[in-house]
């Protein structure tokens, strides 16, 4: 495994910020501006309008009502305009069935770079970015995904700068895709960074030198991440720990006082049902209930 470049700064030119104008979209907003200005972003506030479907009505309410919802979802949009004053930024609401084809081609279309999203942590009423939605977006995206889950909105965002970024990785080619982002947000940020790997327990009658060795293979590994320069700006410290992997990175974040985990995820592969870089609900499980935001991104 080759050590991550000295002075890795990732560009980001274009932000979008998805948003539905609910409250957990709305917690994600502040996330949006503080990056944007950080990177010297342009924010591209996206909505997909996906009108009502009623069992009886006729064409002409129909019509009607999706007329009402667009009104509505402009005036929304004007306020999160106002919000974004200073920012270089546009706004967008877009007809769609379903969110992810109509983001697909914004991505393109604007170049985005990062997504930012709000997301309940759950499944439930269809109509909000939940935790189905950010799931979707997450695996599916080839662009990093900031998720502000309902835990991290209950805290104290420091003005969205992140001043504790926990890394956590498999050393996998699709885990490591996401450490040139870790170290760059810490960098931008000044941050300290904490690099984490998590190992399952040793089975009985493991000889306690085979343990031991592991340990600091891991270890070594770990340190390897982060170019030795890096030490100037991010203090990185690597952490060796046995257990479940997402009940683990929830734990060191919460110890470590983290204001941003990074992942690295593997795509849907056709399914959201794929697993993630570590087990198959890790990401899920970390996103749900993490106490800050989210990066994951995709290898």
């Amino acid at each position: 495994m080759g050590i991550t470049e000295a002075g890795t700064r990732i560009t980001l030119k274009n932000i979008l910020y998805l948003t539905d104008f609910s409250e957990p979209s709305e917690a994600a907003l502040p996330f949006a501006a503080a990056i944007a200005r950080e990177y010297e972003a342009k924010v591209h506030a996206y909505h997909v309008l996906i009108p009502a479907v009623y069992a009886y009505t006729t064409p002409e309410l129909a019509t009607a009502g999706v007329e009402v919802q667009e009104e509505k979802a402009e005036a929304d949009m004007e306020r999160v305009k106002a919000q974004l004053s200073g920012l270089s930024s546009n706004t967008i609401v877009e007809r769609g069935v379903a969110i992810w084809p109509s983001l697909e081609r914004a991505i393109g279309e604007y170049a985005i770079d990062l997504i930012v999203l709000g997301t309940h942590g759950r499944t439930g009423a269809q109509k909000l970015l939940l935790g189905s939605v950010a799931e979707e977006v997450f695996r599916r995206s080839h662009v990093p995904v900031l998720t502000i889950g309902p835990w991290a909105r209950g805290g104290v965002h420091k003005g969205a700068k992140f001043h504790r970024v926990l890394f956590a990785t498999d050393f996998t080619n699709e885990s490591m895709a996401a450490a040139p982002y870790a170290i760059s947000m810490a960098q931008e940020n000044q941050a300290r960074l904490i690099v984490l790997h998590v190992m399952k327990q040793p089975e009985t009658g493991t000889p306690k030198k085979a343990i031991e060795d592991a340990e600091s293979s891991a270890m070594f590994q770990l340190h390897e991440i982060v170019p030795p320069s890096a030490e100037l700006w991010c203090r990185p410290e690597g952490i060796v720990q046995y257990g479940d992997a997402a009940d683990k990175i929830l734990e060191i974040a919460k110890a470590q006082g983290a204001d941003l985990i990074v992942l690295g995820v593997r795509d849907a592969r056709g399914h959201i049902g794929a697993a993630t870089h570590l087990e198959r609900t890790t990401a899920h499980r970390v996103v749900a209930h993490a106490p800050c935001p989210v990066l994951t991104v995709r290898g």
